[in-house]
């Protein structure tokens, strides 16, 4: 009974110390959200920096070159966003005025078929500033952590600097560094790979993207390049999320016909990517379970807002593995996990 009670009370202690926690990082997400982008930004850095001390090139200034690139990349970024949120709130009145003309044609369409819609009805359910809504509320997200961009690019630098130093120091300051080095050695490999190859596929989605609609004429493409870019960070969701919004201007500027080109040109890229070259190169290193990845979003997104949800893979990837290297965690990280190891051990078995 008193063994029983226990671990009751174990459980119960473990509960509350979590939500203390999960309290305590989520009114310091002020704090939180800045100093974790930079880690992660200084991660998928990293391997450039290492890059080029092959070539003999001073840390120094690799290190410089590499804030520099980050600096005129967010600039132009800033500029080419606010340039085509700014040109389609000039343009709204006349993407009503559209939206209204292609309706009274579906209705009239639909009345033939002796179905009856209430055009105006469907019209205030389908107002273009909903696309801008979607794109600007994640924009604005974005841009309120952004306010401390000389705050994260400087943390960066110092992070850069100190990256070969905190794995050793790490390996001598944990008290069991045998069981627990290729606990962290595998944690830096998978969140570096998982960033690395993330980056280049989001860059090379947003440039198809941009370069897609150029060409069908749609505008603000380089905004919606630039959705599809940030959002294919966020899994499962993020590519049809990234889709909506110049689906629906398609519709209004271009017609039915092209919003239909327009939607299969996002089903056949997000095809492309999502199952043909993306786990090619990530292979199933990840250890996640889809529903895992699917709740960690959720999850990550509640805590630490539209950042969170762009790092819910690598911040669940580094939950799991830290519970892998505990006792009382192990069971909780199989959960966590693909079924890999279970396979495997039917496999020995």
């Amino acid at each position: 009974m008193d063994i029983k009670n226990s671990s009751s009370l174990k459980v119960l202690l473990t509960m509350a110390s979590l939500i203390v926690v999960l309290a305590g990082i989520k009114a310091a997400s002020g704090i939180v959200v800045p100093f974790l982008l930079s880690i992660f930004i200084a991660i998928a850095c990293n391997p450039i920096i290492r890059r080029a001390s092959e070539y003999r090139i001073p840390k120094l200034i690799s290190v410089l070159l590499v804030i520099l690139i980050i600096v005129i990349f967010g600039f132009m970024l800033a500029g080419l966003v606010g340039q085509s949120m700014n040109e389609f709130t000039l343009n709204l009145p006349n993407y009503k005025a559209q939206l209204a003309n292609e309706l009274a044609w579906v209705a009239s369409q639909l009345s033939s078929l002796n179905i009856q819609i209430d055009r105006n009805q469907l019209l205030s359910y389908l107002d273009p500033g909903l696309a801008m809504n979607m794109a600007s509320n994640l924009l604005t997200s974005l841009g309120s952590v952004m306010t401390n961009f000389f705050l994260i690019l400087l943390t960066v630098v110092f992070m850069l600097f100190e990256a070969d130093t905190v794995p050793k120091k790490v390996h001598i300051a944990l008290a069991d560094p045998a069981m627990k080095i290729q606990q962290v050695d595998k944690f830096l490999a998978s969140v570096k790979n998982y960033l690395v190859i993330k980056t280049l596929i989001s860059l090379l989605t947003g440039t198809l993207v941009g370069v897609v609609l150029y060409f069908m004429g749609l505008d603000h493409f380089m905004l919606w390049a630039v959705l599809a870019f940030l959002l294919n960070y966020i899994p499962n969701i993020g590519s049809i999320l990234a889709a909506v919004p110049p689906v629906l201007l398609a519709f209004v500027q271009l017609g039915p016909a092209m919003a239909g080109a327009v939607a299969l040109f996002y089903i056949a890229l997000n095809t492309l990517m999502g199952n043909i070259i993306e786990p090619r190169f990530m292979g199933r290193g990840l250890g996640l379970s889809t529903l895992v990845v699917f709740l960690s979003l959720i999850f990550w997104g509640w805590l630490l807002g539209t950042v969170g949800m762009l790092l819910s893979v690598p911040l669940t990837m580094i939950v799991k593995i830290a519970l892998e290297s505990t006792e009382g965690g192990r069971w909780f990280a199989v959960l966590l996990g693909d079924g890999a190891e279970t396979n495997a051990e039917k496999v020995t078995s």
